[in-house]
């Protein structure tokens, strides 16, 4: 399981021009699954995501967590990190995994984060989307549960 983070200032996701997910100030996550992913890899980039120190506090500008601070959280699905670019001139997505079982971790990270007690939108499963992000400083990390 990978995940892209991104410390916002606020953000939002649309799907046909209307807005379906927003926050204010916390992370934007992109949420890639591969076919070899489990509950265990969620559990565990939900715990390194609410714990991850990336917010500004009184000691510095890495010091406070998501979970700290009460930050907002926004994931939308993102099977193209899975996207291999070292053949050819068109990605192989043979990495990522299918929609059900995507689908099915997908909402148990989303789950996983509103029972850390965070406030968490999302954007819509396989739909085509539009992300709109104030990225905070810029501050964005890749985190993945296991090594590839």
């Amino acid at each position: 399981m990978k995940a892209l983070i991104q410390r916002s200032k606020g953000a939002k996701v649309s799907v046909d021009g209307k807005t379906i997910g927003e926050i204010g100030d916390g992370l934007v996550i992109l949420l890639g699954v591969t076919h070899k992913d489990t509950e265990k890899d969620v559990d565990f980039l939900v715990n390194k995501i609410v714990n991850l120190r990336i917010f500004p506090g009184k000691g510095g500008s890495f010091d406070t967590s998501a979970l700290d601070g009460k930050k907002e959280i926004l994931v939308v699905s993102q099977f193209t990190l899975y996207g291999s670019c070292k053949k050819g001139r068109r990605p192989d997505f043979t990495e990522a995994a299918g929609p059900e079982q995507a689908e099915t971790l997908y909402k148990f990270f989303v789950q996983k984060l509103r029972e850390a007690g965070l406030k968490v939108a999302t954007g819509q499963f396989q739909a085509y989307m539009q992300v709109d992000l104030n990225n905070d400083g810029p501050v964005t990390l890749v985190l993945e549960s296991k090594a590839s």
